[in-house]
């Protein structure tokens, strides 16, 4: 018996973490650390920081490696970091966005790869139907003025033209994220309309959306919400001219990129009052401290937090230690990535 165990863990795949110093530990359990282990020959404590110069401990790891398991700040895969790679067969991340670091090279070598974002979208989903729910309300805007007020007031007139019935939400990008997002507003009185150019007509009747041009979503959506990948050819796809066709009153809710958003343009909107906006990405990662997005009344922005954070995290650590232990069995990668679909996602 003990042979036999001895047999079964010489098929287990050499794995390395690398990954950014104080992630793993936010991202891995004893738990997790205890099956992946178990799937695999590694040191669950050894994370690689910097693969491009690597102390010697982690170079001797990276070269008997098979497997890569990254997550944010993991090292670019250059072809100079591949070469003291011989044995690296396929990259576990357990994120988003494998842009950061999986390379040309990569795809040229036939490794596989794999990634956490359909776990990642979830999170982005929810903090993105709480913010629709709660603008279509006029939450925000309600909170700062009782709080200006303090008095008796008729909130029933004021709040007049608030509500969540038949409010039309419009979803820019059938992304992961934007496709979480229109499944959880199933449950609403609410009509989503859709501007995503490689959706067909079909796809749009299956997933329960109305399917229409940019410009138009703007002009009749109530809440706009921004799901599509940071492309070249996404740069401010909301701009000037967006903007001004969205209604008065309408909010923008910003959880992608924030190239996608024109701020300049976005920016006389929100000192106005005109537009609300409820953005936890901006053109800068961190605006700087005189931007106006801080302080103005009809805006909530947060420091990029929509994403996995907190226990979140254990999530993708599930989702990528499952695509670990397929590859263990030696079965494809339930989510892989594809380096022909990286043109049209994030």
């Amino acid at each position: 018996m003990h042979h036999a165990t001895d047999n079964r863990s010489a098929e287990r795949p050499t794995v390395l973490l690398a990954m950014a110093p104080g992630i793993a530990d936010r991202l891995f359990t004893e738990a997790h650390r205890t099956r992946l282990a178990a799937l695999s020959r590694t040191d669950p404590h050894l994370v690689a920081h910097d693969l491009a110069a690597p102390a010697p401990q982690v170079a001797a790891a990276l070269a008997g490696a098979e497997v890569l398991f990254t997550c944010w700040g993991a090292t670019p895969l250059t072809p100079a970091v591949l070469e003291r790679a011989p044995r690296l067969r396929a990259v576990v991340h357990a994120a988003g966005s494998v842009k950061h670091h999986v390379t040309d090279a990569c795809w040229e070598r036939g490794i596989t790869v794999t990634s956490a974002a359909a776990a990642n979208a979830l999170p982005v989903a929810e903090y993105t139907l709480a913010a629709i729910l709660f603008s279509g309300k006029h939450v925000l805007r309600s909170a700062r003025r009782y709080a200006d007020l303090r008095v008796p007031h008729d909130w029933r007139e004021e709040l007049s033209a608030a509500g969540n019935y038949r409010r039309t939400v419009g979803i820019v990008g059938a992304s992961r994220i934007g496709r979480r997002v229109i499944e959880l507003l199933r449950p609403f009185d609410v009509q989503v309309l859709l501007y995503d150019p490689y959706v067909t007509a079909g796809e749009a009747g299956a997933l329960g959306v109305v399917p229409v041009p940019l410009d138009e979503l703007c002009a009749r959506a109530g809440v706009v919400s921004v799901h599509a990948p940071q492309l070249p050819g996404t740069r401010h796809l909301i701009g000037a001219a967006q903007l001004a066709r969205m209604a008065d009153g309408a909010t923008l809710i910003n959880t992608s990129r924030g190239s996608l958003v024109d701020e300049a343009a976005l920016l006389p909107h929100l000192t106005s009052g005109r537009l609300h906006a409820v953005l936890d990405m901006t053109e800068a990662e961190l605006p700087p401290p005189d931007s106006p997005l801080y302080s103005l009344p009809n805006v909530l922005l947060t420091p990029h937090i929509a994403g996995s954070l907190g226990n979140e995290l254990h999530r993708l650590a599930d989702r990528a230690l499952d695509e670990l232990e397929r590859y263990a069995q030696g079965v494809p990668f339930r989510d892989p990535v594809r380096p022909s679909e990286l043109d049209r996602s994030a």
